[in-house]
């Protein structure tokens, strides 16, 4: 079902060969079509009635359908319809780039999506080309017409949309960046709901799109309900009063009811965004003639009165209308279009409904694409040749800062932001020394590189991470940091519902590169609740989210390195307690050690029993042991994951057969930590190999406090650690 974006679409719909009802009008009324209605030519208008007809018919054909248990959740367009298709004549798809929500049905067939593949995701079917049967109807997503794969939260796809259209600045400057294409004038379109403006995400779009004058046009469509919570009860004002405080965004007000007043308001505001003069919103009155889903029944909270105002103001029966009144179509020939519209969807649903289902055995594909690297040979503990001409060795932080000049020198793509990541302002640069980061590792990068490849953001963790999003989708390769772990939860809504699904749910289509660097952790004195948490184990509950965890410099080279490498979102943790530790230091690799996820290291070798732990807990698992082998009480091997997701199964099953005996150590607190996923695959998957139970040790079951009495009591320190082994080995 491909299709050339550069030509006319095929479905005859669109068109008006010798013969349609175009051409038959235009020969027995006073209206030619080279004419024009309230500045609207009457073939456009024409056309876009025979597609609102045609959008309208899809939705009465999901709910017969919905009704029958062949379609399995409906959704409708209806009463968008005049706003979305006047909005589709001033776009243009495979050039602008589209974050529809799901109401935009009139819109993305409009771009060219056809009835047919409307119909194939309604019916959940494995040629469904927007996601090959994993998403609800209304979630479409198309490269080639740059319609991004949609999702379902309201209003986090405002962030993405400022994202790709940062890229587009970007980009367009850069012509010859590889997987990348922009053009100077393209706009970014972004709708939602009135109910979803409400949302936090939506404000913090509006500030940086009007902050950085991008190209992004805002619809509201505001059909006055948020499933049934009236406007009212949402807001103390309209949308478009609200926003006026945001300088440099131009807003226009409509009844987009009315086709052709939108058509007019849909010119000037699409004009404004090509100009190059920054973002606009347009706050447009539509109709909800159905309930809010198929799930819903307004009846039961809108009264009868309200229910026929909308009635006589639905959008297509206005158009049809406005053509009979002017001459440019017959009550006969509106019908007719309306039957044809009607036949045509019967048509694809026809098609649709006897399309294959998924194979279940492709459930799994498309969670993550690891890129194929092999397992490079450990690096030698120091540089080889005379100590006058060996690089010291570096630290962990000091590592990472290394490795992200490399890798950005390498890759024009790679971009760094965050809270306080970059130096200093442009006119300091030569007379500070430049903060890059509270922990020093993003230092310098700005100076180098310059400030559209590593710039400071607001204090807003969802921006950080949906901008990411965005650009991540325009194949650029943002790195954005959130300053502490403590504080990622107002980015959750982005990482686990946009970017660890992007893969996934477009079936393969689209992909989000992004390298997320998160210092966490404790053992920082007075770093307290909010300083230094632990919680990995969130993370790597979530599809299609890489994490990576490593304890000493030459692996967080390697990782970082690979980390860039791949087309899915990665969670790079960095332990602040580390950054700095001369137990981490290692000399920094060759360019060509590039360490793949996956594979951990026995860093510590031992017989009777194994310590499977990650990021700062490995040092004090490797103190432990010596502890206990001095004193006589056994050898004990410590085993570093490196990676938490995915993490090293296969390592751990050869040293549990070699030992029977295994302590899981981790920082995190103890329940429901990552060493209890460990604990019950080695349970499943190794049990006749073990001689004990299998023991963990982690944080007490509360948060890190600020007294160094208690946060030593709560983190796990070496004699938890020692104590845990000894009862292990004696078991």
């Amino acid at each position: 079902m491909t299709r050339r974006i550069d030509q006319p679409s095929e479905d005859p719909l669109r068109e008006s060969p010798s013969g349609s009802t175009v051409s038959r009008v235009s020969r027995r009324t006073p209206v030619r079509e080279a004419e024009a209605l309230r500045g609207v030519p009457i073939a456009h208008a024409l056309e876009d009635y025979r597609l609102a007809c045609t959008s309208r018919a899809i939705d009465d054909r999901e709910m017969a359908l919905q009704k029958q248990s062949r379609v399995f959740f409906q959704i409708a367009g209806a009463g968008h319809e005049a706003l979305l298709l006047a909005l589709a004549r001033h776009l243009r798809p495979g050039y602008d780039w589209f974050f529809p929500y799901y109401r935009d049905l009139a819109l993305v067939l409009a771009l060219g999506v056809t009835p047919e593949e409307v119909l194939l995701q309604a019916v959940g079917s494995a040629l469904d080309p927007a996601s090959g049967g994993r998403q609800m109807p209304s979630h479409w997503g198309d490269p080639d017409l740059h319609i991004v794969t949609q999702s379902s939260p309201t209003g986090s796809q405002c962030l993405p949309a400022v994202g790709c259209a940062e890229a587009t600045r970007y980009v367009s400057r850069r012509p010859d960046l590889p997987g990348c294409h922009a053009h100077g004038d393209e706009l970014t379109y972004v709708s939602l709901g009135e109910g979803a403006t409400s949302e936090g995400e939506f404000w913090e779009s509006l500030n940086t799109a009007c902050t950085l004058h991008l190209p992004v046009l805002y619809v509201v469509a505001d059909n006055g309900y948020a499933i049934s919570v009236p406007a009212v009860d949402q807001a103390p004002a309209p949308i478009s009063e609200l926003v006026r405080g945001f300088r440099g965004l131009r807003t226009y007000r409509v009844d987009a009811r009315d086709y052709f007043a939108a058509h007019q308001t849909a010119a000037h505001a699409v004009a404004h965004v090509r100009a190059g003069t920054g973002p606009a919103l347009i706050h447009a009155t539509v109709t909800r003639p159905y309930s809010h889903s198929a799930a819903d029944t307004q009846a039961k909270y809108r009264s009868p009165e309200e229910l026929a105002d909308e009635a006589a103001h639905d959008p297509i029966r206005l158009l049809r209308t406005a053509l009979v009144e002017a001459g440019a179509l017959s009550e006969e020939d509106a019908d007719r279009i309306q039957a044809e519209a009607r036949q045509r969807v019967a048509d694809a649903a026809k098609a649709a409904m006897a399309a294959p289902q998924p194979d279940p055995a492709t459930a799994l594909d498309h969670v993550v694409a690891l890129p194929p690297r092999p397992v490079p040979p450990e690096p030698p503990a120091a540089a080889p040749g005379a100590d006058e001409d060996r690089e010291p060795p570096l630290a962990l932080g000091a590592a990472i800062t290394r490795a992200l000049h490399e890798v950005m020198a390498r890759d024009e793509r790679i971009r760094v932001f965050g809270e306080d990541v970059a130096d200093a302002r442009q006119d300091l640069l030569d007379d500070v020394e430049g903060k890059g980061g509270v922990f020093g590792t993003t230092q310098g990068l700005q100076r180098r590189f310059g400030l559209a490849r590593c710039f400071n953001t607001p204090l807003a963790e969802a921006n950080i991470i949906g901008r990411a999003v965005g650009q991540a989708i325009r194949g650029l390769r943002p790195a954005p940091e959130i300053q502490f772990f403590d504080y990622i939860w107002p980015a959750m809504q982005q990482l686990r519902s946009e970017a660890a699904t992007v893969r996934w749910r477009s079936n393969g289509r689209f992909t989000c590169p992004m390298v997320v660097r998160v210092p966490i952790g404790g053992y920082l004195t007075g770093g307290a609740i909010w300083h230094s948490q632990c919680g990995e184990s969130i993370f790597t509950h979530v599809p299609g989210l890489l994490v990576a965890f490593p304890s000493r410099a030459r692996d967080a080279v390697g990782l970082l390195r690979y980390a860039f490498e791949c087309e899915d979102p990665v969670l790079f943790l960095e332990h602040k307690h580390l950054l700095r530790q001369a137990y981490t230091k290692d000399p920094y690799p060759d360019e060509g050690w590039v360490l793949p996820f996956g594979h951990g290291v026995v860093r510590r070798p031992g017989s009777d029993a194994t310590i499977v732990t990650w990021g700062a807990t490995v040092q004090k698992s490797v103190e432990a042991a010596d502890q206990i082998e001095a004193a006589g009480g056994g050898s004990v091997e410590v085993v570093d994951l490196r990676t938490l997701a995915p993490w090293d199964q296969q390592l751990v099953a050869e040293r549990v057969a070699a030992t029977s005996r295994v302590l899981i150590v981790h920082e995190d607190v103890r329940t429901s930590g990552f060493g209890a996923e460990i604990a019950a695959w080695i349970t499943e998957a190794c049990f006749e190999d073990l001689d004990a139970p299998v023991r963990r040790v982690g944080a007490l079951d509360c948060h890190v406090a600020y007294s160094p009495v208690l946060e030593r009591a709560i983190l796990p320190q070496v004699d938890d650690i020692a104590d845990a082994a000894r009862a292990l080995l004696a078991y």
